[in-house]
């Protein structure tokens, strides 16, 4: 049996539409996802500020044609709603109001569900343990433009495209990915006593996302290996994708 839960603190999402006849280019130009290439399953991304860094960590999905569904956590909902208002101020698209989405597994993967049966904290709590075991994490305000894309292994989920051209963000995402290597990058881990939040620090070691387990805690973290083999914490294995180098290949 895990810690009991503390529903206060389960991370919660919101959906935002995003649809018109400038919805697609308008993104395109927005996040480190090929928007052309989306479908009707949830893609992890990113939107990034200037330097490089995770504003906005979201899943999107083409619903159909000129119509895109963006899950976000439900703290950064209305700064990106207010993001998405600004820069696409001359752009032909509307952007709906955030409404609730309910994380859940499904198929043995984490997903989101608007079905009222899913709005319960065992839903929330299962969602959270398969994300961390599987690399999916989530940016929380707390976490906002603290982590590089690379970092988090995203461009290893097919949440990054450096062949698309110019978006947020690019030239510096681009420098890292084509020049060199983040030094820190993202793990899977356990540890004891009390779960970390987001964003706090293990010494060196940054938590990203953290979950309640029997024995205290799951979580995903940044950190550089020999960090790492310092701490108290133990490594766990990511799904094989994520087990690769996080530099480009050569």
């Amino acid at each position: 049996m895990t810690q009991s839960l503390n529903v206060s603190t389960l991370p919660q999402f919101a959906q935002l539409t995003i649809q018109g006849e400038d919805a697609e280019k308008f993104l395109q130009g927005q996040l480190t996802c090929d928007v052309t290439k989306l479908g009707l399953s949830y893609q992890a991304a990113a939107l990034s500020n200037l330097k490089g860094r995770i504003e906005f960590g979201i899943w999107i999905k083409k619903q159909a044609e000129k119509h895109f569904d963006v899950v976000i956590s439900a703290d950064c909902a209305e700064s990106f709603q207010t993001h998405v208002k600004k820069f696409g101020a001359f752009s032909k698209f509307e952007t709906s109001a955030p409404i609730a989405i309910y994380p859940c597994v499904l198929a043995d993967e984490p997903t989101f569900s608007h079905k009222d049966d899913h709005n319960t904290p065992a839903d929330t709590q299962a969602w959270m343990q398969c994300s961390i075991e599987n690399g999916n994490y989530w940016i929380v305000a707390a976490t906002q433009g603290q982590f590089q894309p690379q970092e988090l292994r995203l461009h290893q989920r097919g949440g990054m495209d450096y062949d698309k051209g110019c978006y947020l963000g690019q030239e510096v995402i681009a420098r890292i990915y084509f020049k060199a290597a983040p030094k820190a990058f993202l793990h899977y881990v356990k540890g004891s006593g009390d779960v970390p939040a987001a964003g706090d620090k293990l010494d060196k070691i940054q938590v990203v996302n953290a979950v309640a387990t029997a024995e205290g805690f799951e979580a995903l973290v940044v950190a550089r290996p020999a960090h790492l083999d310092d701490s108290e914490l133990t490594l766990l294995e990511l799904p094989p994708a994520l087990q690769a180098d996080v530099a480009r290949p050569q």
